[in-house]
């Protein structure tokens, strides 16, 4: 087959397939190219799944079933094989009789005439190949068709790596402005580690719904800020959103507090008064430290959620709420599930959702991010000036394990902020505990107890629920440890 200015229509044809940038379409334009050019019947380009792996798969195919190109590049005797293999161009104007595939039983069952294949290289790196032959027509492929073709394949080589270049950026783009994307939406959330961007992306699946949420993880790591970003980014964020601590309250309180009260219904009723149920209405309750609340509360708060009805204290008339419900704990509810503490039919309708908090210890990478962020934002609220912090205490905080969380490191750098008056925030500024206390030894277990008991209270400046939640056990069984030792009154 004699070609007409076969470098014209080479140039021409390249400039063409270099402008297209969309892989697929791109591939689909090569493959049509060099049908057209060269006058085959039937066609397809292969390429490597992986850099590193000798897998091809078929990218684009004319006038070709899958079983056809299976039969025709599986076996060691195939045109495509020995392309692959030697990585040179060939051609055979005669398959039928080519002593080369003797053995290739695609070459007589599929009655292949006429058959060129060149290799796909990129500085010396083989893609895959272009196949093409001909049946019905008697026409050969010629030399000057292989030349051709083995030019027009670097040129093609060339146009796929660019448009694969141009994907993966496109691609890494798409990632940046996803997380740029995230960062806007929670800027109240400091983060770049991959345990925090998991809680980003299920609070933007989750923020639109109406389902309910149980955010868990230990105290300080931030699970009210999750909370309110849900909120924020939900169709309930221009109605109220009313948080609750529920660990600080008796029953009773916490009871009236939340569902409301009728005048007369106890001492001190001197009104009848709306609950905070009731004063979220159309909006969302975030309830801390749900695994708190007692099995009376708990049976109130599960009909809201299968009825979205309640009862004041006192009263007999149910009241119509809508509330979405944020709930958190730092405690295990399944485990208060089978020691009989939480209702099981309530766990199930709070933790439709959940999201499990990381503690600080498990995302180090964040940890000098929320240091500097907190570090600007006291420098500014106590009119301070600082060059930053020494080396020595970028180490000393990135080496801490933080068992106060987030909240902990806050409170350590706005102390350092107001104490410091160096040029630079020195570690001794932040005047932690040890984060591998020495104990007290030749005491008895009971004594060894109560030492780590108020050295994690101290620790934790007085906050006996943190303190509950580093040492692992209920803030109810720390208080009667300390009342026991006469540490608090009986109130």
């Amino acid at each position: 087959m004699a070609l007409i200015n076969p470098f014209e229509k080479l140039l021409e044809i390249s400039e063409e397939i270099n402008s297209t940038r969309e892989i697929n379409v791109l591939l689909d334009r090569i493959m049509d190219s060099a049908l057209g050019v060269l006058g085959a019947e039937r066609g397809f380009i292969l390429l490597k799944r992986n850099a590193d792996e000798s897998d091809y798969q078929i990218v684009t195919a004319r006038n070709l079933t899958k079983d056809a190109i299976d039969s025709i590049r599986e076996h060691s005797t195939s045109v495509v094989h020995k392309v692959l293999e030697s990585q040179t161009p060939l051609i055979s104007v005669d398959a039928q009789a080519d002593e080369r595939f003797s053995g290739a039983e695609s070459i007589l069952i599929q009655d292949i005439h006429s058959v060129i294949c060149t290799p796909l290289i990129y500085k010396d790196y083989l893609m895959g190949a272009i196949y093409m032959d001909r049946r019905m027509s008697k026409k050969n492929f010629t030399e000057e068709a292989l030349e051709f073709l083995n030019a027009f394949s670097a040129q093609a080589a060339v146009a796929i790596q660019n448009a694969r270049l141009f994907d993966d950026l496109q691609q890494e783009n798409k990632k940046l402005k996803e997380q740029i994307s995230l960062l806007d939406q929670f800027p109240e959330i400091v983060g770049s580690s991959e345990p925090i961007k998991q809680v980003f992306e299920t609070v933007r699946s989750v923020a639109a719904s109406n389902a309910t949420v149980l955010i868990a993880g230990e105290s300080g790591t931030g699970k009210e800020l999750v909370a309110r970003a849900i909120y924020k980014n939900s169709d309930r964020n221009n109605k109220p959103f009313i948080p609750i601590f529920c660990g600080s309250l008796s029953e009773n309180l916490l009871e009236s507090e939340l569902f409301g009260h009728k005048k007369g219904a106890f001492t001190g009723a001197n009104e009848n008064k709306p609950g905070l149920f009731e004063e979220a209405n159309n909006g969302t309750i975030f309830l801390d430290e749900i695994g708190e609340i007692g099995l009376n509360v708990q049976t109130k708060l599960l009909r809201i959620i299968q009825e979205g009805e309640l009862k004041r204290v006192g009263e007999n008339q149910f009241r119509k709420v809508d509330v979405r419900i944020i709930s958190a704990t730092n405690k295990d509810l399944m485990e208060e599930v089978k020691a009989g503490q939480f209702r099981e039919d309530l766990f199930y309708r709070l933790n439709v959702i959940n999201i499990k908090m990381p503690p600080l210890r498990e995302r180090r990478q964040d940890i000098l991010l929320l240091a500097d962020h907190f570090f600007k934002y006291f420098t500014f609220k106590n009119k301070k000036t600082f060059k930053g912090f020494t080396a020595a205490a970028k180490q000393y905080l990135q080496e801490y394990d933080w068992p106060g969380n987030v909240r902990e490191l806050e409170n350590a750098i706005e102390r350092a902020v107001i104490l410091c008056h160096e040029n630079e925030i020195p570690p001794d500024s932040f005047q932690l505990q040890n984060s591998d206390p020495k104990m007290p030894l030749g005491k008895t277990l009971k004594e060894i107890n109560k030492y780590a008991i108020v050295k994690t209270i101290e620790m934790t400046s007085g906050n006996r629920t943190r303190a509950a939640d580093i040492l692992g056990v209920s803030r109810r069984w720390l208080q009667y440890q300390l009342k026991e030792w006469g540490m608090i009154d009986e109130n």
